[in-house]
């Protein structure tokens, strides 16, 4: 079996299918991006102030993390270093707890892995046990998401932290896309101290709205990383990019404020799928899963009629019928309940 990741067409209209932020970036990105020059344009990029903002703002040494093009390719650096070496008679192996972001077994299968899936349970709780199960002396990777995607759920400390004392001898990649939202950061947690072999994936397309900027990081023990910058071209970071990342973590500001505007807006769906009696699962991410039985692609079809775009996520495991709703901008959510009355 091959794996790739799932394109979405792009959509006019309001944008809440992609877990997109949807106020945009900071005003003083815009201005740094302004202020580039032709010249600029035409040298390869320095990254010692992006590099420097990035560990400033996440209070970490500057060589425990590498910037990369978005976070895509901090997982493919990832899976590629996982995989390196001699080839055994049994294919190396990398565990994905699904639901998941498609990226995890695409670059598994890239890298020459073979994927082991592993289900959430049936309420979406973590399935430690289960993931304890899977691992073996094959084992070379394992991929989770934390906040996950597209639950929104949080996975305990104990048990992320219990995996990575099992599989001593496999990269260990907790992708915290979505923890500015919520949940708990492994950033700087003690524990790691002893856990070199764990990395975790941070990505400003979200918070910070540079989706489009591509950039992103991955943040570890010095000796982890430096594997990691192995196998990075090394001008992935462009030059926008470079210049946008040092003025978007000074704006704190414009952050706090879109994070509490999404806290908000969850708030806002919350009541209304109570409202309504829709299953729903409480996010710690940008985005609310709901589950409309027997009707969740059609409604999904009739709020795109109407100009706004949610995620129908009924082909992954465990989630028929249940659409993904980007929490972003308070206006913006108003404006989707206003069109989903309408449908219901």
């Amino acid at each position: 079996m091959s794996y790739e990741y799932e394109r979405v067409a792009p959509a006019a209209g309001l944008r809440l299918h992609l877990n997109e932020n949807t106020a945009g970036c900071s005003p003083a990105v815009v201005a740094a991006l302004r202020r580039l020059t032709a010249q600029d344009l035409a040298i390869y990029p320095d990254y010692d102030d992006a590099v420097a903002s990035c560990a400033a703002r996440l209070r970490v040494d500057a060589d425990a993390l590498v910037l990369t093009n978005g976070l895509d390719e901090g997982i493919l650096a990832a899976a590629m270093v996982a995989f390196r070496g001699s080839a055994p008679t049994a294919p190396l192996e990398g565990t994905v707890v699904v639901p998941a972001f498609d990226m995890y077994a695409a670059c598994t299968d890239a890298a020459g892995g073979k994927v082991v899936e592993v289900p959430l349970g049936p309420a979406f709780e973590f399935p430690v046990d289960a993931v304890l199960s899977s691992l073996n002396a094959r084992t070379r990777i394992v991929w989770l998401t934390n906040p996950n995607n597209p639950t929104g759920q949080s996975i305990p400390r104990d048990a992320i932290l219990r995996i990575a004392r099992a599989a001593p001898r496999a990269v260990v990649f907790v992708d915290e896309a979505y923890v500015d939202f919520g949940g708990e950061s492994l950033v700087n947690d003690a524990a790691l101290s002893g856990l070199p072999h764990v990395v975790i994936g941070r990505t400003f397309a979200k918070a910070y709205g540079l989706a489009g900027i591509r950039a992103g990081a991955v943040i570890g023990h010095r000796d982890t990383i430096a594997k990691l910058r192995r196998v990075i071209p090394p001008y992935s970071i462009n030059v926008c990019a470079a210049a946008a990342l040092p003025a978007a973590f000074a704006d704190t500001a414009h952050y706090d404020w879109y994070v509490r505007q999404v806290a908000e807006s969850k708030g806002l769906l919350y009541r209304s799928f109570e409202a309504h009696g829709l299953e729903y699962w409480r996010s710690d991410a940008n985005f609310v899963l709901a589950r409309f039985p027997g009707r969740g692609g059609a409604i999904a079809s009739a709020l795109a009629g109407r100009g706004v775009h949610v995620r129908d996520r009924s082909r992954d495991p465990g989630c028929a019928d249940c659409l993904r709703i980007t929490a972003g901008v308070v206006d913006h959510t108003r404006r989707l309940l206003a069109a989903l009355e309408e449908v219901l």
